[in-house]
């Protein structure tokens, strides 16, 4: 069975954990409507991709 040798620094251990945070959402303002939209996504409420209509947007009423 495989041993550490020496006991792991609290340095090392903190550089392999230092991907392991949790990260907040990125989000990008429409330049269209101003809304918020991931990045990379399709703006839901105008339908709307990198400027070109790509779905139909429902009306809500």
């Amino acid at each position: 069975m495989a041993v550490p040798k020496r006991k792991t620094t609290p340095s090392k251990r903190g550089m392999r954990r230092a991907h392991d945070r949790v990260k907040s959402d990125a989000y990008v303002e429409s330049p269209d409507t101003g809304e918020l939209h991931r990045p990379h996504h399709i703006d839901l409420k105008t339908g709307m991709y990198r400027g070109r209509q790509v779905l139909k947007v429902k009306d809500a009423f």
